[in-house]
């Protein structure tokens, strides 16, 4: 059983991976735990997990996913397939010196955490899913899919993000401003009654995303300084590349063909928020890990909590990541 070490301060550094060059911040010394964030964030919305699992004894390293941040964004579409972020991750972890990792996503990071697990199980000895639950490759063609969600009336956020430039058209003239509204849309304290209209979807007619997103008021989570970095990150880089991850999803279901069905066999854990629409519209994902997850170990919703799960309610996560780490080692 490791010692848990004292805990040092935050280091940034890149390194070479199949994008080109990957950022990260790392804090702690010990077993390596790789930490992946979804949309639209960076590694800094791991900024209350770093510390914690640096105290408790581990390595933490928390990335920014090619397209975010200051890693290398290709131009090309395709080259944010879930095949290319996963071998990202395998290079980071050897990059680092380590021959295993345990990995640990939240929202698209949760896919792309899962997708790592599954295609290289001797890189990734356990794995953590956050917000997002572990639904195997295979079923329908996801933009076909999509594409039916809404109704004649309203488009889902998902197929508003296909068309390159269009959601950029929306987003790049006030980054922080949709950035604010974005996540206030999907925090527990911020989000619209469940009687009004859903924020993941736009008019058919030319309206925006933003349309529907709560005004005025940030989550308790988030502050303005917090929104400052990420405005500041998007500001800089733009948006496509985070969209861009959207935009393969169809080639994900063709890449990934051969997995279809296919359990992650490794120590798992799950961690939702109540009130995120990834854990309502994803239930029946969540009912089904017991077959899909086999090795699931630790379980949770949140009451009262969102989508953004470690940000909203991070002493909680922490106690519950740690504690499923430390099992591990068991």
């Amino acid at each position: 059983m490791h010692q848990p070490a004292p805990s040092a301060a935050l280091r940034h550094r890149t390194v070479e991976a199949p994008a080109g060059r990957l950022h990260l911040v790392e804090q702690g010394t010990g077993p390596l735990v790789l930490l992946v964030h979804g949309f639209p964030e960076s590694w800094y919305s791991w900024r209350r997990q770093l510390p914690a699992l640096a105290a408790a004894g581990y390595r933490a390293v928390a990335l920014d996913v090619r397209g975010y941040g200051r890693s290398s964004r290709p131009a090309a579409p395709d080259a944010y397939r879930m095949l290319e972020l996963a071998q990202d991750n395998v290079a980071l972890v050897r990059a680092l010196g380590e021959e295993t990792a345990v990995i640990v996503g939240h929202d698209w990071g949760s896919n792309i955490a899962a997708a790592s697990a599954l295609l290289h199980p001797e890189v990734f000895r356990a794995v953590g899913l956050l917000s997002v639950p572990y639904a195997p490759p295979g079923g329908p063609r996801p933009t076909e899919v999509f594409s039916r969600i809404g109704g004649p009336e309203q488009e889902f956020y998902v197929s508003y993000f296909q068309e390159p430039g269009r959601a950029e058209a929306e987003m790049e003239p006030d980054v922080r401003g949709w950035l604010a509204g974005f996540y206030a849309a999907l925090s527990a304290d911020t989000m619209p009654a469940p009687e009004e209209p859903d924020p993941h979807f736009v008019n058919r007619d030319g309206g925006r995303l933003r349309d529907r997103f709560p005004a005025g008021t940030l989550p308790g989570w988030l502050t303005e300084d917090d929104l400052d970095v990420y405005a500041g990150e998007f500001e800089r880089t733009g948006m496509t590349g985070a969209l861009n991850r959207y935009r393969t999803m169809d080639r994900d279901w063709e890449d990934l063909a051969p997995y279809r069905g296919a359990p992650i066999k490794q120590p798992s854990l799950f961690i939702g928020g109540a009130l995120d629409a990834s854990t309502t519209w994803m239930a029946a994902a969540i009912d089904a890990h017991p077959a899909t997850l086999p090795g699931l170990t630790s379980s949770h919703v949140l009451a009262g909590c969102g989508h953004w799960v470690q940000q909203e309610h991070p002493e909680e996560v922490n106690r519950l990541l740690t504690a499923w780490l430390a099992s591990l080692q068991n």
